[in-house]
């Protein structure tokens, strides 16, 4: 029997963290990074908090990348003060940390037996980014420094109870994070729209998303003051994760994992400039001469088609087209098109690259993929996008 969950009540539009004035709880957990505390940004949380005669503690030592060790001092941390609620701020590494942070304390607890364990603890998601649309998902990406892997978790008891999107969170949001951010939002949506386990209720939602994408992020790009593309940017954060929460990822977001773990080039940036080389692979067009088209191929040129790519029915020319216009968005947002172009020695490149194939093929990601690798595929395509065609 198929399945499809909608997550948590999510509130949207400019000013809409006065909602958190209503939150019915005596004590908060704020789950952040440094910069939030040192712009003030957390100052848009906490004024609503004490206006509200709400008690909070703030736990601020989230860094990109959030490692296992930050976690287990959340834990601590959010043991000593003891919420009924906890707020995520910040980007995805925020939000997936207070994710790990409240679950696996659950987790302990539970095996503790402690009472206070019975009541459950409000999970509040505020993102300052338009990009993971972990707010709205069951999925939490941890680092294990020692090995420099990242460890996506999947739990459907890691999805919060409440969204607050509020596009004045992200006004001033520097141009190179929007643009990696926004092509995360972008892979997560088409991503999710070739997925084997994708269905009409998520395809929807990648299609509005994908739409979304194309139409604002270069607006957002070029003018961090426009609050319409920077909301619309926003919504499709939120729209994508819905979209995949349900019908998961590929190896877009395998290779990613490992790559932003290996060689710390962040998340939205590794799946960009994998994004049009995995298209191509999973299409399997190029060989093609007999006009016998995969499924995922049939896909991709029908997102070309709800985007006015191209007005021809041929699937190569509809999966070509796409690739063309996502290579064009990175262009003009100076993302790299190479992993040598984004610094990547070929020395470390070569070093890592059996164990790059290795952990990707068995990421959880990869299960969903439209097309099924093997790691030597998988080992190509990484030459591929280390070098370039």
């Amino acid at each position: 029997m198929s399945n499809f969950k909608v997550g948590p009540n999510v509130y949207f539009g400019v000013g809409k963290l006065e909602k958190l004035r209503e939150i019915k709880c005596k004590k908060v957990f704020v789950v952040t990074d440094p910069f939030m505390v040192k712009s003030g940004t957390i100052n848009q949380v906490t004024d609503h908090l004490k206006a509200a005669n709400i008690e909070f503690s703030i736990f601020s030592e989230i860094v990109p990348d959030p490692p296992l060790e930050i976690v287990s001092k959340g834990i601590k941390a959010m043991d000593e003060c003891n919420p009924e609620a906890v707020i995520a701020l910040g980007g995805g590494s925020a939000i997936d940390a207070a994710k790990a942070i409240s679950y696996f304390r659950g987790l302990i607890n539970k095996g503790l037996h402690k009472s206070e364990e019975d009541k459950k603890v409000l999970f509040i998601a505020i993102p300052t980014t338009s990009g993971t649309g972990s707010e709205v998902t069951s999925f939490s990406v941890i680092t294990d420094k020692k090995y420099n892997v990242k460890y996506p978790l999947v739990e459907e008891e890691m999805i919060p109870d409440m969204a607050i999107l509020d596009a004045n969170l992200v006004k001033t949001v520097p141009n190179f994070i929007t643009a990696d951010t926004g092509m995360d939002v972008l892979t997560h949506a088409i991503e999710a729209y070739v997925s084997t386990e994708s269905s009409d209720f998520s395809d929807a939602l990648a299609e509005k998303a994908i739409k979304l994408v194309f139409e604002y992020l270069e607006k957002a790009y070029k003018n961090g003051q426009d609050l319409e593309a920077r909301e619309k940017m926003h919504n499709a954060s939120c729209i994508a994760g819905m979209a995949f929460t349900n019908a998961s990822l590929g190896i877009n977001h395998s290779m990613a994992h490992i790559i932003g773990g290996r060689f710390h080039i962040p998340h939205g940036k590794s799946n960009a400039i994998l994004l049009p080389y995995v298209i191509e692979y999973n299409a399997d067009i190029s060989f093609n001469n007999r006009n016998e088209y995969s499924e995922a191929a049939k896909r991709y040129a029908q997102i070309a088609k709800f985007l006015n790519l191209t007005s021809s029915n041929n699937v190569r020319e509809g999966v070509r087209s796409l690739i063309r216009a996502i290579n064009s968005l990175k262009k003009t947002m100076e993302i790299p098109n190479t992993l040598k172009d984004a610094k990547v020695t070929k020395e470390d490149f070569e070093a890592n690259l059996m164990e790059l194939s290795e952990i990707a093929l068995k990421d959880g990601c990869t299960k969903t993929n439209p097309k099924e690798p093997t790691v030597d595929e998988l080992r190509e395509l990484f030459k591929v996008v280390y070098q370039g065609k």
